[in-house]
């Protein structure tokens, strides 16, 4: 029960980072699991770890492209302004 805490915590933790920062840190598991030199447990662990931070980045870019698509145009198709945007 201890463990699905902390990963709960981890996914917490995951949900605030940057694009940026997410995308570093999946880079960096990445790399280490085709290392191959990480013990099975922790391959395991980081893996989840890895899908969480894939989640996260999917989610920031599906926001930031409805952010662009709210942007108006006139009637030549030129940026006019935007509109808000509710991404909850």
């Amino acid at each position: 029960m201890a463990q699905q805490s902390n990963q709960s915590d981890q996914n917490n933790d995951v949900g605030k980072l940057s694009f940026e920062r997410a995308i570093e840190e999946l880079e960096s598991i990445v790399k280490r699991l085709e290392d191959g030199k990480v013990p099975l447990e922790e391959s395991v662990a980081i893996y989840e770890r890895g899908e969480a931070l894939k989640r996260r980045c999917e989610d920031l870019l599906k926001q930031a492209e409805a952010r662009v698509q709210k942007i108006t145009l006139d009637a030549n198709g030129n940026p006019t302004g935007t509109e808000p945007l509710d991404v909850e």
